[in-house]
């Protein structure tokens, strides 16, 4: 778990699933009695014996008393205070790890150098719980602590590499067992997490290493040690594939407090330099980290936020942008950046759709589902960074049905720049009413414009409806579709015990990708040449069941597809640099130009977590 609990229920959790200092994960999940309900005793073990050849300890539940160990990290502060042990007298076997965590619930008073002997009771921790499906931690927990003596020299800690981690990523799950792997013996040679496995609770260090996820607000930045893995232009490493899952991606974090010691502020593409050393932690918001005593230097590469080129005369720009729960008690600088983004980095689009813009309460749970307030404040904003009065059209959702924030009622929005390209409105829908698609005059027409798609659909229960509008550029009708997809939320880590993780939220992605290509088709069967464009944070890769869903039939093309692999990107999640947000073209939509703009995905400082996406063409 971090060091920074990210709200007060996760605290919660942590700290009282550690005090019960029992296993609760699926492999043992009757473990754990206390010694007052008589639970075996183990003496004379070492730490190797506790962590085993397995993810859990073949001693779970059991007491043990008085395991060796030198003290190589201490964590004063968060809701997993405690410390870290390691035997400098090794065995033989590279599968098991010599650190064993101590779960101490206050904060800790013995000190890095300490040789210490513990006795209590080994558990096995699941951070996140077991629905969360992340590997296990191995702690002994109740501890009872005797300092042998003071400032020993800590066992010199192994240097994790692009040669030591092995390219495969883990081992494939047991059938038996629900795919999971816990059971599995471990194989460092064969598999990066096992490798990171067999290294739990050990002192262990990455050289000279590339940033490939930005500092974020909990004080955690990502490197690799493997520089040449699926590369980005900029710094990043790309997730390509369910089976690229980046091997040599590494969270890391401090253990000095950040009152004591700021935590260094990266971009992706700079150098954290030197040497970073600590424990080897696994926790719920990114699996193996770096718990680090020492921390490397950032060496900043000046990573520049990118711009499009202005579209000519001709070509019709569409972008799509998610703006990260906007509402008006955002601070004006937020609107401000926002807009500065809109006029000078993606060049004032003649049509941007928005997601994730809140009713004019925000996240106030009061009944409110207007979002004029909230749209008139940005558009001012724009007009202010020079760009464009643009007007814009929307579907005010029914309160508390569209997931989001509660109370805060997200929707997409389009703005459109009147003086490129008109809006053509035809009896605008409500939030239940579904749009249709009619042939007028031999073309394809819709019958509620701005109009929802299919809102009754199960697959759109607790998420946002697709906002569907047909705009004419230069006497050409063009249908844009703007859409928000169900959040990953739900879905396993890359690190879970199951592998493959188990990817519960894509279902109901699946489902709406059905409904937004029956529409599409709905239109190419009334138009066959009718220009259409599906986009929007769509919260799937380029590669998922999600697009082959959407483009099923030939109606759509994932137009990001279009860029070099390298450059395929909108969002950086645990040092992966991947796509969300797309826009997707018919078949009509012929010669276009593509364009994934790297402004906030990459940097600590961000005015929303994804990358806006450009398509300009000619209708």
């Amino acid at each position: 778990m971090p060091s920074i609990p990210r709200s007060a229920a996760v605290a919660t959790v942590v700290a009282t699933a550690l005090a019960a200092g029992l296993l609760t994960g699926s492999a043992s999940a009757a473990a754990g009695a206390d010694t007052a309900t008589g639970v075996a005793t183990a003496a004379g073990v070492r730490i190797h014996d506790i962590q085993g050849t397995t993810r859990t300890s073949p001693l779970v539940g059991q007491q043990v008393t008085d395991v060796e160990g030198i003290i190589i990290g201490v964590r004063t502060y968060g809701s997993s205070r405690g410390f870290w042990i390691q035997d400098p007298q090794t065995d033989a076997n590279p599968a098991t790890s010599e650190g064993l965590f101590v779960f101490t619930s206050s904060t800790p008073t013995v000190a890095v150098g300490d040789a210490v002997k513990v006795s209590g009771t080994v558990g096995e921790y699941v951070p996140g719980g077991l629905s969360s499906g992340n590997q296990s931690l191995t702690q002994i927990s109740r501890p009872a602590v005797t300092v042998v003596s003071s400032g020993n020299a800590l066992p010199a800690p192994v240097t994790v590499s692009a040669w030591s981690v092995p390219s495969a990523y883990a081992p494939e799950g047991d059938p038996a067992a629900a795919n999971s792997i816990n059971a599995l013996p471990l194989k460092p040679r064969s598999y990066a997490l096992d490798y990171y496995e067999s290294l739990e609770g050990s002192n262990v260090r990455v050289g000279t290493s590339r940033v490939v996820g930005a500092t974020d607000p909990y004080a955690e930045l990502w490197v690799t040690v493997e520089p040449w893995e699926n590369p980005t232009w900029r710094g990043g490493t790309r997730y390509g594939s369910y089976d690229s899952q980046n091997t040599g991606r590494l969270q890391i974090q401090s253990l000095v407090p950040l009152a004591q010691q700021p935590f260094p502020k990266a971009n992706v593409g700079a150098v954290l330099s030197g040497s970073t050393e600590g424990p080897l932690d696994f926790n719920q918001f990114g699996g193996y980290t770096i718990t680090a005593r020492t921390l490397g230097t950032v060496t900043d590469r000046e990573l520049e936020r990118e711009s499009t080129r202005p579209q000519h005369r001709g070509e019709l720009a569409v972008a799509t942008y998610n703006v990260e729960n906007l509402d008006p008690s955002d601070p004006q600088e937020k609107f401000d950046a926002l807009a500065e983004a809109v006029v000078t980095h993606l060049a004032s689009p003649d049509i941007l759709a928005l997601e994730e813009i809140q009713d004019n309460s925000g996240a106030k749970n009061d009944g409110a589902v207007a979002a004029d307030q909230t749209v008139k404040k940005f558009t001012d904003a724009i007009v202010a960074a020079g760009g464009p009065a643009y007007e814009w059209r929307s579907v005010d959702p029914e309160n508390l049905t569209d997931g989001g924030e509660p109370g805060g009622n997200i929707r997409q929005v389009f703005l459109f720049n009147p003086q490129r390209v008109s809006f053509t409105d035809r009896g605008a829908g409500d939030a239940t009413t579904a749009t249709g698609v009619v042939r007028e005059g031999g073309r394809a027409a819709l019958t509620h414009s701005p109009g929802r798609i299919d809102p009754a659909n199960a697959a759109w229960t607790d998420s946002r409806k697709p906002l569907a509008g047909e705009f004419v550029f230069r006497g050409r009708t063009v249908f844009v579709i703007a859409n928000h997809f169900g959040s990953r939320g739900g879905d396993e880590g890359l690190t879970s015990h199951h592998q493959p993780p188990v990817r519960s939220s894509e279902a109901k992605r699946l489902e709406q990708a059905q409904s937004v290509n029956t529409f599409v088709k709905d239109i190419l069967k009334a138009q066959r040449n009718a220009d259409v464009l599906v986009l929007g944070d769509i919260n799937d890769f380029e590669f998922s069941a999600t697009t082959k869903a959407l483009t099923d039939g030939g109606v759509l093309y994932p137009a990001i597809q279009s860029l070099p692999r390298a450059e395929r990107y909108s969002y950086v999640y645990q040092g992966n640099s991947q796509v969300l947000d797309q826009i997707l073209t018919s078949p009509s939509v012929g010669d276009f130009s593509y364009d994934s703009v790297h402004i906030n995905a990459e940097f600590a400082d961000q005015n929303s977590d994804h990358d806006p996406q450009v398509l300009r063409f000619r209708p």
